[in-house]
């Protein structure tokens, strides 16, 4: 007989599992991006939430077999904790490797950043705003850092520009060792800032260098200077080339509204640093955003505001609830709570995708948070969705005669198999 029913119990231990499966996530995503292909992290972060999630509901269920039956908890448990690992954890990561694999993917004329040109102000109000030069160390300890298949240019202005190190793919640590060696020359200068010339000149080198992928700029000053905006940027977002820009213990608003107007009409990122020591964490945390796009973190640079990624983003994590639901009804071999389940997980999942899409701002404490209550809404709602699509139990033997040759099968599951003419079988 269908029935919609909720099993408050499950609802519990499946927030739970989420929560659990979230903390495991986090541990994963924190030291595997960067380290590890983020389909392959995201692939293990959805992995492992659906496994504690599934692990919380089965035990519930064995606590209080309320959609499944009591005939389920005393026959088939082992078939159900055999199949958790499958239809949760392996089933997940192939899907959200999947999802991400998709994700990942540059559409049109969206082009992958491979280049990164370092624009630093070396003006002579540069010795007392950063007299230790943390501007250079930083530079230099973001080139160690970077990925081999990319490549680096540095210019330095002031009332002029020069072009410290043309782009060069940073293949192994003696090239880096080679652009460090440039940057440890350079001497200190006196003279004004230049803005305008600085992007100007910083286009013509782009320009010269004709590469066919995409270009980031990281602009850094401490001063200000008269920049035609409107023509100065004209050919940055002709190319969707975006600049980040750093302001150095700036105290005069004219300064920080030109770089935040800069980064804000090429689709960058303003970073306002009054201690220059902080300087080293403001570009790697730049460059680490660069092509950041998982389906779990803040989108940046030319994609952020993109409505195909919003879309495709939600969409995904539809997929994904969907695929946590049909897992589940899995584990206990019952089609109908799969259905259910299914459901609520598309549903579930549709949720978790406006959350993580409109609620990532790059923060780290707040991102955080965005991800645990995407996490607890997967769990959540899925578990709710036996009140409005009614389920059966599995389990239950047929009523009545049976045929010639028939055999007693249990109701609900997908079964083909059967156990000692009982079960349904996965």
């Amino acid at each position: 007989m269908m029935q919609r029913k909720v099993n408050l119990l499950l609802l519990l231990f499946s927030l739970i599992g989420g929560a659990f499966g979230f903390a495991i996530g986090e541990i994963v995503l924190g030291r595997g991006l960067g380290e590890l292909p983020g389909f392959v992290v995201i692939g293990i972060y959805f992995g492992v939430v659906a496994l504690f999630i599934g692990l919380a509901c089965l035990i519930a269920e064995m606590i209080a077999p309320q959609l499944n039956g009591p005939s389920w908890r005393q026959r088939y448990i082992g078939t159900s904790l055999k199949l958790l690992v499958p239809s949760s954890l392996v089933l997940l990561f192939l899907v959200g490797m999947l999802m991400e694999f998709v994700y990942e993917l540059n559409p049109g004329s969206v082009k992958q950043v491979k280049d990164v040109a370092l624009v630093i102000d070396n003006s002579g109000s540069m010795q007392q705003t950063d007299p230790d030069d943390a501007r250079y160390t930083a530079a230099k300890n973001m080139i160690d850092k970077m990925d081999s298949g990319k490549r680096v240019a540095v210019m330095v202005f002031n009332e002029r520009t020069d072009l410290l190190q043309p782009f060069i793919r940073v293949k192994d640590q003696s090239i880096k060792d080679q652009v460090a060696a440039e940057i440890d020359g350079l001497q200190p200068t006196d003279g004004g800032t230049d803005i305008n010339l600085a992007l100007s000149d910083t286009m013509d080198h782009i320009k010269q260098n004709n590469s066919k992928s995409g270009t980031m700029v990281i602009l850094l000053s401490d001063g200000f200077s008269d920049v035609d905006l409107n023509q100065a940027l004209a050919e940055y977002k002709a190319k969707k080339i975006v600049v980040n820009t750093v302001g150095l213990n700036l105290v005069q608003s004219d300064g920080s509204s030109l770089l935040q107007n800069i980064a804000h009409e090429t689709g960058g990122e303003y970073y306002g640093v009054a201690n220059a020591g902080d300087l080293s964490f403001v570009f790697q945390k730049i460059y680490d955003n660069v092509n950041d796009r998982t389906l779990v973190t803040e989108r940046t640079g030319s994609q952020q505001g993109q409505s195909y990624y919003m879309i495709l983003r939600i969409v995904a994590l539809a997929i994904l609830g969907t695929a946590i639901g049909l897992g589940l009804g899995l584990i206990f071999d019952n089609r109908y709570l799969a259905r259910s389940f299914g459901v609520g997980g598309a549903v579930s999942g549709i949720a978790a995708g406006l959350i993580l899409e409109f609620g990532l701002s790059g923060s780290d404490y707040g991102d955080t948070i965005i991800r645990l209550l995407a996490c607890l809404i997967l769990a959540g709602i899925l578990a709710l969705f036996t009140g409005i699509i009614p389920v059966k139990e599995n389990g239950k033997l047929q009523s009545g005669p049976q045929r010639p040759g028939q055999s007693g099968r249990a109701r609900g599951g997908f079964g083909g198999h059967t156990k000692d003419n009982r079960s349904s079988g996965f």
